[in-house]
């Protein structure tokens, strides 16, 4: 059932993707977007491995993928500050760069549901919750 909730999660993500993605077709290219290009294959990545956790029952997988996901929030982060300051420079491309924001905190947190069922996945097979390690070499 909490697999179904973080994939349902995962979709709406990818909802709003579509939509600012249509939205940003509809106006003057941008160079920065392909600055997303690393955060979505990234995503992609942690997304695959925690189903692959999930159906496989890889636990050491599972264990892999907090970093990962800390990985991709750093990487966030530095392109959300990158997209403002772009944004802050009065240009007329505002709503553009705020689309670019919104795609970037939508892969983040594809990558928050990605690691919550690889969570899951752990504490089903091992009986250990590792929500709140630090990574692999905290679990025992």
């Amino acid at each position: 059932m909490k697999v179904s909730t973080n994939l349902e999660r995962i979709a709406d993500k990818s909802v709003t993707i579509a939509r600012r993605a249509k939205h940003l077709n509809d106006r003057p290219p941008l160079g920065e977007l392909a600055l997303l290009e690393a955060p979505y294959r990234l995503a992609v990545t942690l997304f695959r491995d925690s189903m692959r956790a999930f159906a496989d029952g890889d636990y050491e997988l599972a264990r892999t993928l907090k970093l990962k996901d800390r990985e991709l929030d750093a990487l966030t982060n530095d392109l959300s500050e990158k997209f403002v300051q772009q944004a802050n420079s009065g240009s007329e491309l505002v709503p553009s760069y705020v689309d670019l924001i919104f795609v970037a905190r939508a892969l983040e947190r594809i990558g928050d549901h990605a690691t919550n069922i690889a969570e899951d996945a752990f504490w089903r097979d091992q009986g250990a919750d590792i929500r709140h390690t630090y990574g692999p070499e905290k679990q025992s």
